[in-house]
C-alpha cells in the first residue's frame, strides 16, 4: 500500500444517499474519460445504471464471487439492486470489471493528512486511467480527482 499527499488528489463531495460508492465511481470515470463532471442528476442516473451492471456482473461471476458475500447469494443480489443499499468491496471489484478500469480506494490518515491506499481493484486493466475514491470508514465514499 502506498500513500500520497492529499494535495495530489482533490476530494469531491458525493451525497450520502446509499449510492455514494456508485456515484463516486461514475464521477471519477467521467473525469478519466475526459468528460465534464456530471451534474447531480446525471451522476445519479449513471450511478443507478452502474449499480445494475455491477449486480449483473456479480451474477455472471457467481462461481467466483458467491463464497465471499456476507449473505446468501440470491438474497444479496436482490438487495443490492435496491437504490438505497450501500455498496462495498464486492461492488468495487465488479465495477472495475464493468468499466474495464482500475479503481483505487484511499482513506485519509488523520496524523499526516495523507491519503493511504487501502484497496486496489482491476489491476488487470493496467495502471493508467485509474478511478480514485475516498472511503471515510463509516460507509461513505467520495470521488477523488487528480490535481494537474
Amino acid at each position: 500500500m502506498r500513500n500520497c499527499s492529499s494535495a495530489q488528489l482533490q476530494s469531491i463531495r458525493i451525497p450520502g444517499d446509499g449510492s455514494c460508492l456508485f456515484r463516486a465511481v461514475v464521477h471519477g470515470s467521467c473525469l478519466i474519460r475526459g468528460k465534464p463532471a456530471p451534474s447531480e442528476s446525471l451522476q445519479k442516473k449513471l450511478a443507478d445504471e452502474l449499480r445494475d451492471k455491477v449486480v449483473d456482473e456479480l451474477i455472471k461471476r457467481r462461481k467466483d464471487t458467491e463464497w465471499y458475500l456476507e449473505d446468501e447469494f440470491d438474497r444479496y443480489v436482490c438487495q443490492m439492486r435496491q437504490k438505497h443499499v450501500w455498496g462495498g468491496e464486492p461492488e468495487l471489484l465488479m465495477a472495475s470489471h464493468v468499466l474495464k478500469m482500475p479503481i483505487t480506494v484511499y482513506m485519509l490518515e488523520k496524523k499526516s493528512n495523507d491519503l493511504k491506499t487501502i484497496a486496489e481493484y482491476g489491476q488487470e486493466y493496467g495502471r493508467q486511467n485509474t478511478v480514485y475514491v475516498l472511503y471515510h470508514g463509516y460507509g461513505h465514499y467520495d470521488a477523488l480527482k487528480s490535481n494537474p
